[in-house]
């Protein structure tokens, strides 16, 4: 068996961000996944936008569960911290992560299979509770390591590549996502990186509960005539409802320009998330907006994707819970012991 690496050099004319990392710094592993998976170009886009970003890669924490798109964290950032859960417990495990340790930067990495399914749960909660977190669905429709079975995503109709109609109702992730409370929402392609690369970055510059839900086609099972998720499908059926740009923070640039044509959102890190309407009249900051509109769109057979919700103001479970400032798992037992006056207050008032 011969093991392909690549090479720990790099060429010294290499770009190098704000921080002095090159792109091939935000790298992993060489991918094992079929030639041509979207996985592989959501993969791209995550190490586009963290280069970006100017983030440090140890200060990212990236964890997944199983499947196809819970392998592809082995392909990016690696020099990040990571941990691959097990099937459909990533949101718990990150969850409690992010508890101990507030500092890091946290991707969580999904498939509809991990997420809509086994992993619903799990998914729910994480999302309702705020945690602050990138949260990333790769969504193909199918079960691609167990031979191509519907996925819970699947579109009603949609056929299979045995040539099976898909007779049940699918869940649309990014419904639920708005209905649960997440402050920053989104779907993406994996065929359009130009969409998708700032959409990643304006998720990982949020606090809060941050979720992208992106089609990614499987090339194996599921890039067919009848498929409503491959890539002739949601390239002739895609609406996008912006464009976005993230900008770092920066000394304030000032001009003038048309009223209606723009919408800046600042985000907690002081970076700005600028959006280019293309939708006219939509405004991402509506909830109830964008929930009417993923399925208006759904009912005419159409891809909405772009951000589609976003709450500059919102908070994360760690100031709904009221914790420190200090990461919990720096503390030690001087702050964690409450003493003997402390606990015999607490026992006071339980009686």
């Amino acid at each position: 068996m011969t093991w392909l690496t690549k090479p720990k050099l790099h060429h010294p004319t290499l770009a190098c961000n704000a921080i002095g990392f090159t792109r091939r710094d935000y790298e992993g592993k060489i991918s094992t996944l079929c030639a041509g998976c979207g996985h592989d170009s959501i993969s791209a886009a995550i190490i586009q936008a963290c280069w970006e970003l100017d983030i440090q890669p140890h200060r990212i924490a990236k964890l997944s569960g199983i499947g196809c798109s819970s392998k592809t964290p082995d392909y990016f950032l690696g020099q990040s911290h990571g941990f691959n859960t097990v099937h459909g417990r990533m949101p718990s495990v990150l969850t409690g992560a992010n508890l101990a340790n507030r500092s890091l930067t946290y991707l969580g990495v999904s498939g509809d299979g991990d997420s809509a399914s086994i992993g619903i749960g799990q998914f729910v909660h994480a999302i309702r509770r705020g945690v602050d977190m990138t949260y990333i669905v790769e969504n193909n429709g199918v079960y691609g390591l167990t031979k191509g079975q519907f996925s819970a995503t699947a579109d009603q109709g949609s056929v299979s590549k045995r040539g099976v109609a898909n007779a049940d109702s699918p869940l649309d992730l990014v419904t639920m996502a708005l209905q649960l409370g997440a402050s920053y929402v989104g779907r993406g392609f994996s065929g359009d990186k130009q969409q998708l690369v700032p959409l990643i970055k304006g998720a990982l510059s949020h606090r809060g509960a941050a979720f992208i839900d992106v089609v990614s086609p499987c090339v194996a099972f599921n890039n067919h005539a009848g498929s409503t998720k491959s890539y002739d499908y949601v390239r002739e059926h895609n609406e996008a409802v912006n464009r976005l740009d993230v900008m770092p923070p920066r000394t304030a640039i000032e001009l003038e320009q048309d009223a209606g044509t723009t919408i800046d959102v600042a985000q907690h890190d002081g970076s700005l998330l600028r959006l280019h309407k293309l939708d006219a009249g939509y405004d991402p900051r509506d909830r109830i907006a964008a929930m009417n509109l993923v399925q208006q769109r759904h009912a005419r057979g159409e891809v909405v994707t772009g951000l589609l919700y976003v709450d500059p103001g919102a908070e994360d479970l760690h100031a709904h819970l009221g914790t420190v400032d200090t990461p919990l798992n720096a503390l030690g037992p001087a702050e964690l012991g409450p003493g003997a006056a402390a606990l015999a207050k607490i026992n006071a008032a339980l009686r």
